[in-house]
C-alpha cells in the first residue's frame, strides 16, 4: 500500500491544471489536492505504486511552491535506501584514513563515462581492402572474414557497408597477377593498372571517400620485395625510390587522396614529395611508413596478396624489432622530408613505440593493427577462448590511449558495427 503524507497547501490554491513532479518533487510521487473536514486545503503526497504513469501537476505558480518551502510546508522524498549489508562473514574494520579513494570516480557506468580519457569512433578507421582482377569475391584462409574484393563489385560493395557505419577511409591492396610481376615492378606505376583503375571506380562512385594508397614494389615484384634486388641479393635504394615516385604520382594522378609509402627505403619521403609537387599534387598527403618492422605478424597478409619474398627476408630496409631509439631516427627524417602522418606497424605489440612518437612529433600518429594480429582476435573467438568482440574494442582502444590518431584495421567494419549498436 502506497504511503501518504499531508501538507499544509496555501489558501488560495488555483484548479488544479499541471505540476511538474519531477522538477518540484522527488520522482515516483503522487500528488492531490483535498479539503479536509475543517475546510482547511491540503497537498496530499503520495509514493506512486507503479513507475511511469502519467503525472497530475496541480499548477502551482513557483512562488506558491517557494513560500509553500519557506513556510516548512516540504513534501517528503523517498527514504535513502537501505545500505546493502555485506556476506556472512566479513570482517568488522575501521574505514581506512584515505583521502583519495579513486575508486570514487569508477563506481557507476555514467561516472565512467564522465572521466573516459580516451575515445573511440568510426572516424579513426582506415579500412585496408583487398583487391583482384576477378569478378567475384575469394575468402582469405588465414583472415577468417576477409576477402579479395572483385575491384568492379565487391569492393564497390564492401565500401559502402562501411560508409553506412561512419567508416569513410580506405587503403587499397592489390592481387597483381604474376604474369605482370617483373624485378623492376613496372607495373606498380601503370596508370590503367588495379590501383588506379579501383580508385578511379571509388571516386566516381563515392566522390568524397579518402583513398589510402600503399606505395611499395612487392606487390608487383617478380622477387617479391618492396624494392629492386640487385644479382647479389642487395635491395637497391635510391633506383628503388625513383620507382616509388612514379608510382605515387600515378596514385595521385587517378584520385587517391594519401600516399603511404611502406618500402622503408632512406629519402623516400622527400623524393616523393618533390615529384607529387612536380606534377601538381601538392594537395596529396604522404603517410610514411616511418616505424615499420621486420614482424613475424605479417604471415596472413602476405597469403592475401601472394607476396612473400622468393628468397631471404625484409631485415635490410625493415626495423629490428629490438630497436626503439631508432624510431626517433626514422620519424626525424620523415618529418623533415615533409610527411603528413607518421605510422607505426605492427600496431599492439609496439604501443611503446606509438607513444613515443606521440610524445615527439607534432603530426598525427597512424598504427597498423597488421594481420596477425587480427587473425589471432579471430581464432581466439572462434576457439571460445575470448570474447571476440571485447577483445577487438579493447585492442582497437588500447591503439588510441597509446597515441594514435587513426588505426588502420580489418576489424574496421567490425567494430564500427558495435560502436553504432548494430552488434548489440
Amino acid at each position: 500500500m502506497a504511503s501518504s503524507m499531508i501538507v499544509n497547501a496555501p489558501r488560495v490554491v488555483p484548479s488544479i491544471k499541471s505540476f511538474d513532479c519531477q522538477n518540484h518533487l522527488a520522482a515516483n510521487l503522487k500528488l492531490t489536492c483535498g479539503i479536509q473536514a475543517s475546510g482547511k486545503r491540503v497537498l496530499v503526497v503520495r509514493a506512486c505504486q507503479s513507475r511511469g504513469g502519467p503525472v497530475k501537476k496541480l499548477g502551482l505558480s513557483d512562488a506558491e511552491c517557494e513560500a509553500a518551502v519557506v513556510a516548512g510546508e516540504v513534501p517528503h522524498a523517498p527514504p535513502p535506501p537501505p545500505t546493502p549489508a555485506a556476506p556472512a562473514g566479513t570482517p568488522v574494520v575501521p574505514s581506512l584514513p584515505l583521502s583519495r579513494r579513486p575508486r570514487r570516480n569508477r563506481k557507476s557506468p555514467a561516472m565512467r563515462a564522465s572521466f573516459q580519457e580516451t575515445n573511440i569512433s568510426p572516424a579513426n578507421f582506415v579500412y585496408p581492402l583487398f583487391i583482384h582482377e576477378g569478378e567475384d569475391d575469394s575468402p582469405i584462409g588465414a583472415m577468417p572474414g576477409c576477402y579479395r574484393l572483385g575491384w568492379r563489385h565487391g569492393l564497390v560493395e564492401e565500401v559502402a557497408k562501411a560508409r553506412d557505419v561512419g567508416v569513410n577511409s580506405i587503403v587499397l591492396f592489390p592481387k597483381v597477377p604474376d604474369a605482370l610481376k617483373t624485378p623492376t615492378g613496372v607495373e606498380a606505376y601503370n596508370d590503367n593498372g588495379l590501383v588506379p583503375r579501383s580508385i578511379r571506380l571509388l571516386k566516381d562512385k563515392f566522390p568524397d571517400l579518402v583513398i589510402y594508397t600503399d606505395v611499395a614494389l612487392d606487390p608487383y615484384s617478380s622477387d617479391g620485395h618492396d624494392g629492386i634486388v640487385r644479382e647479389d641479393g642487395v635491395i637497391i635504394n635510391d633506383e628503388t625510390v625513383h620507382q616509388l615516385c612514379k608510382q605515387a604520382v600515378s596514385q595521385a594522378r587517378a584520385g587517391a587522396d594519401v600516399v603511404s609509402p611502406s618500402d622503408m627505403m632512406d629519402g623516400r619521403v622527400g623524393a616523393i614529395r618533390a615529384a607529387l609537387d612536380a606534377e601538381g599534387f601538392q594537395h596529396v598527403s604522404i603517410m610514411s611508413y616511418t616505424a615499420k618492422y621486420a614482424s613475424s605478424f605479417y604471415g596472413p597478409f602476405r597469403e592475401a596478396l601472394d607476396s612473400n619474398p622468393r628468397f631471404g627476408d625484409k631485415k635490410t630496409y625493415q626495423m629490428n624489432p629490438a630497436n626503439y631509439r631508432e624510431a626517433l631516427i626514422e620519424a626525424r627524417e620523415d618529418e623533415s622530408e615533409g610527411a603528413d602522418i607518421l605510422l607505426v606497424k605492427p600496431g599492439l605489440p609496439y604501443l611503446d613505440i606509438i607513444r613515443l612518437l606521440r610524445d615527439k612529433s607534432p603530426l598525427p600518429i597512424a598504427a597498423y593493427q597488421v594481420s596477425g594480429e587480427y587473425s589471432m582476435i579471430k581464432a581466439g573467438g572462434v576457439l571460445k577462448m575470448i570474447d571476440e568482440e571485447r577483445v577487438m574494442m579493447e585492442s582497437l582502444m588500447c591503439l588510441r590511449r597509446a597515441g594514435a590518431d587513426i588505426i588502420l584495421t580489418y576489424f574496421a567494419l567490425q567494430a564500427a558495427k558495435c560502436l553504432c549498436g548494430e552488434n548489440r
